[in-house]
């Protein structure tokens, strides 16, 4: 029997990540950067997608997503994950020796307001965290970049932001993080929680049946306190 859809109401922002099984590597080489963007786009036409922002790592990828609809954004993610994992097999001749990503999406919803910033430098700063780029702008397979090369109008194609681009953006993405911050955003990614100002967490996570990510946790287990699988 197939998992029921998540509770993921349309006209919200949804920060989205997932990452390859038993942490291989996705993404060898440019072709197949390019063949998940391709995928990106094709369900775009599919399952219409707001996307607000993405950067795609060797091993992981975040994605900003607005969809308009209920339901659009488990509908649009399933497509894009089972089309690039049936192609990826495909193309590797490797069907059958397992699965490409770890498991279902990992997401968190976003307040749209300066906290909706905070998140996008956090997904276009993936690069630049990782030591990968010396400034974010650089790493050929994120939002960014396309921004700057003047390419957002895709496939896939880049939406407009739920309220405006600082003109100061890349010096705020190359700024580095507070550690407190990054920290926050990587345990909304591992529990679901929603990121914004505490009443409006406080209602998104009733709304939205997530009241227990709201709870603090009992003692770490192993596995907690070993490094983050989104680490980057």
């Amino acid at each position: 029997m197939p998992r029921p859809l998540r509770a993921a109401p349309g006209g919200l922002v949804y920060h989205v990540l997932n990452r390859a099984n038993s942490k291989r590597t996705i993404f060898h080489r440019q072709q197949d950067y390019l063949a998940f963007e391709r995928v990106l786009g094709e369900v775009q036409s599919r399952v219409p997608m707001r996307i607000l922002a993405w950067c795609l790592m060797p091993n992981h990828w975040h994605l900003l997503l607005w969809p308009r609809n209920d339901g659009d954004l488990s509908n649009y993610m399933r497509l894009v994950t089972l089309t690039h994992a049936q192609r990826l097999h495909a193309y590797r001749v490797s069907a059958g020796t397992g699965h490409v990503y770890q498991g279902r999406f990992k997401s968190f919803v976003v307040q749209d307001d300066p906290h909706f910033l905070t998140v996008a430098r956090y997904v276009e700063a993936n690069a630049l965290r990782a030591n990968l780029v010396r400034r974010a702008e650089e790493w050929r397979w994120s939002s960014l970049w396309r921004v700057e090369q003047g390419r957002q109008h895709g496939p896939p194609c880049l939406h407009p932001w739920p309220l405006e681009r600082p003109h100061e953006w890349l010096a705020y993405v190359n700024q580095q993080a507070e550690r407190a911050e990054t920290d926050e955003l990587r345990g909304c990614a591992r529990r679901g929680r929603p990121y914004g100002d505490k009443p409006w967490v406080e209602t998104m996570a009733h709304a939205l049946g997530l009241r227990s990510a709201l709870r603090p946790r009992g003692r770490p287990t192993k596995a907690e306190k070993g490094p983050d699988p989104f680490s980057s």
